[in-house]
């Protein structure tokens, strides 16, 4: 794996010097790498954390930086090449970046250890509308709940994988993949000094679009010992007037007993797991989700709820009931407060309703309320309301401006039973700068 890495960072430095070629015994020219387009990132940011239990308020201030060089290989139209190295960068030591390098234990966390590592390093071979890619690349599908690269946080997350992309009928998305390894957003000593676990893990996604009004999405995602994710959603943006378009979304989805035996080299460990005969949990989860938007002339509305299953205290199995998504972009969904990255053991219901307005001149405002409680127990968690405004800024191409807040007041009334009794506040102040060649 050294090995790779090393020849990752050598194509990087390669390709980014430009059009490369050899010249051939009969004169002819062969060209090594043309075509070559060189992107980046800077992406400086402030975040704050305050809690109301003994831990110290965190300020991190971290900066993300981001070289990728993409270009055809070989004087090829079918082969090409992309490395990307990211590197994160803490400007200060205020905060708990979890790998005890950042602060101390005493303080809120902010996960953005500093680092820096061959985030993407892969092999596009083409054939017409058909794509395989091999090598470490991000995978973000659909809306992201369940697979993406949580592309919030400073160091996404990656994965080694063979993957197929096919769009040769109009209107119909294929993807298929095979995971062999998990690059998460933290660092230790672990798999090439980044957070890591091999996996044995499949991949399965199409989407037909039928019409603005209806695309007809379905998956299967089986994630090594973990466990088997399948499910269904109906997504579409209908347009009602000139100014008014609706946007939708009804999914459902269930976990169901692994597939491969954890025996079998995986070393993905998901929560509440409870070890059964042949090496595999028994799983019996459920999941769904409804959203209903509209954009009226530049107001922005929207209604949500999101149920994830859960298991009762009383409930003495070991069957896994809880539902929960653990390679998911979970940033973006139940707050951004974070509190419920992880499914609680009870399970989640989420009902939120967001109010904003966007438009070119004054950029995105969003205003969001979720109410929290358990499927099982009946426990109130509490609530949380996020603030977002983001905006480009004038006169520079390619920079935008954010400013984002998240509220979460845990429920007073049910603190002694409730896994979430602590109230959380976050801030973030953030600068983000694409640029390519």
């Amino acid at each position: 794996m050294k090995n790779v890495i090393k020849m990752s960072l050598t194509t990087a430095v390669v390709m980014s010097l430009g059009t490369v070629s050899v010249q051939a015994e009969d004169t002819s020219t062969i060209s090594l790498i043309d075509n070559v387009k060189v992107t980046g990132e800077i992406r400086p940011r402030y975040e704050m954390v305050e809690t109301n239990n003994a831990k110290n308020n965190a300020n991190a201030l971290t900066n993300r930086l981001v070289i990728g060089v993409r270009g055809d290989l070989f004087g090829t139209d079918w082969l090409s090449g992309y490395a990307e190295m990211t590197d994160v960068h803490n400007l200060n030591n205020n905060y708990n970046s979890t790998d005890n390098g950042g602060g101390t234990g005493n303080n809120n966390v902010v996960a953005d250890p500093e680092q820096t590592r061959v985030t993407q390093s892969y092999l596009d071979f083409k054939y017409n509308k058909t794509t395989l890619r091999t090598g470490r690349q991000m995978i973000n599908l659909d809306n992201q709940r369940f697979i993406g690269a949580v592309g919030w946080r400073q160091m996404p997350q990656t994965f080694n994988a063979y993957s197929v992309m096919d769009n040769s009928i109009e209107g119909l998305n294929l993807m298929a993949s095979y995971l062999t390894q998990v690059n998460t957003i933290f660092a230790d000593n672990g798999i090439d000094k980044v957070n890591a676990y091999k996996t044995k893990s499949v991949l399965l996604n199409a989407k037909y679009k039928v019409m603005d009004e209806l695309t007809v999405g379905a998956y299967g995602y089986l994630l090594g010992s973990y466990g088997n994710t399948y499910g269904l959603a109906l997504t579409g943006k209908p347009k009602v007037a000139d100014n008014l378009t609706l946007n939708y979304r009804a999914e459902y989805a269930m976990m169901s007993d692994a597939t491969l035996d954890s025996d079998n080299g995986d070393t993905f460990t998901p929560p509440y797991y409870t070890r059964a005969k042949n090496g595999k949990p028994d799983v019996d989860a459920s999941y769904y989700n409804l959203e209903l938007g509209m954009n009226m002339s530049g107001i922005l509305a929207g209604l949500g709820y999101e149920f994830q299953s859960g298991k009762a205290n009383t409930d003495l199995s070991t069957e896994i009931k809880t539902f929960t998504t653990p390679l998911g972009t979970n940033h973006k969904f139940n707050g951004w407060a974070d509190v419920f990255l992880v499914t609680p053991k009870a399970g989640l219901k989420d009902a939120n309703i967001m109010l904003g307005y966007k438009s070119k001149d004054v950029g995105v405002f969003k205003a969001i309320y979720h109410d929290f409680t358990s499927d099982k127990d009946s426990i109130d968690y509490g609530s949380e309301i996020d603030l977002l405004y983001k905006r480009a800024i004038p006169g520079v191409k390619g920079l935008t401006g954010m400013l984002k807040y998240a509220d979460y007041k845990a429920d007073d009334s049910a603190l002694s039973g409730n896994p979430k009794s602590v109230d959380v506040q976050k801030f973030w102040v953030m600068l983000d700068f694409k640029f390519s060649n």
